[in-house]
């Protein structure tokens, strides 16, 4: 009868809310393999684009997992073996490819090591997910680049050249140093913004609209010279990251833990992408 009950319930249908996420993480899974393809065929705008796009996709699979209270531990697993694909390796072997190769085993060494990184950075990831000891506030962080983010700062080099030309940009000198620093970064200690817990007051809703109006022109009209401006912005932003977050650690630790906990507990836990 057990053995029954069991299998009822093996065989019961999912509902959409549990499948939606796991579908966008395949799909994420997708657009990175995709990329490598259209790497190998010297489509090298294609390839970046696909990438990109595998980030997008990856930063709205797990909100859509909150949204509709899907959240699994199989989709979890699932989006670490993606995010390993489309973040670790589609854009390593797309840089090689690209450049990397005519620097020997040198250029294979940058692409082995950005790989082994993430995969680093990932793991670290989950496990610090289950730290009791974790304030609040430090969600707002993440510690050193996140996955999809060294991804496409990787492919930075080729959004350039794409726009201004690839004469000084398509060249080991310049990838090499750059994929083996943001490979450092992966698996630094660094903080830097998460941007989970952004908020736009009230009177800002307009100016921001605009904003993002005016963003999605230029991205319409010079797609690689806005993507890239957004990169280095991001860049930026590492520099009051450090600063925010020594200025909340050590708030934290003078007051016992106890003030800034109480005080992100207002808000609902989110978890944050990798």
């Amino acid at each position: 009868m057990e053995k029954k009950r069991r299998l009822r319930r093996h065989l019961r249908p999912l509902p959409l809310n549990t499948l939606a996420p796991n579908i966008l993480t395949v799909l994420a899974l997708c657009f990175g393999l995709t990329a490598f393809r259209f790497a190998q065929q010297d489509r090298w705008e294609l390839a970046v684009a696909f990438i990109l796009m595998a980030g997008v996709l990856d930063g709205l699979d797990g909100r859509l997992a909150r949204l509709l209270k899907g959240a699994s531990k199989f989709g979890a697993e699932l989006d670490s073996l993606s995010d390993m694909v489309c973040f670790g390796v589609a854009p390593a072997l797309t840089l090689y490819l690209w450049t990397l190769q005519t620097a020997g085993g040198v250029g294979w060494i940058a692409v082995l090591a950005f790989a082994v990184c993430m995969g680093l950075r990932l793991a670290r990831f989950n496990t610090a997910l289950d730290d009791p000891d974790r304030p609040a506030w430090a969600s707002n962080f993440f510690t050193g680049l996140s996955a999809p983010v060294s991804a496409a700062l990787a492919v930075l080099p080729m959004a350039l050249a794409f726009q201004i030309g690839d004469e000084y940009l398509r060249t080991p000198y310049v990838v090499v140093p750059w994929t083996l620093f943001l490979a450092a970064m992966m698996v630094s200690r660094v903080p830097t913004y998460s941007f989970k817990k952004l908020r736009v007051r009230r009177d800002m809703v307009l100016p921001v609209l605009l904003v993002i109006g005016l963003l999605f022109a230029a991205l319409a009209t010079y797609p690689w010279i806005t993507l890239s401006v957004i990169g280095f912005l991001y860049l930026a932003t590492i520099f009051f990251s450090i600063r925010a977050h020594a200025r909340l650690s050590k708030n934290w630790k003078s007051s016992g833990g106890a003030a800034e906990d109480a005080a992100e507990e207002t808000d609902p836990p989110q978890e944050p992408t990798q």
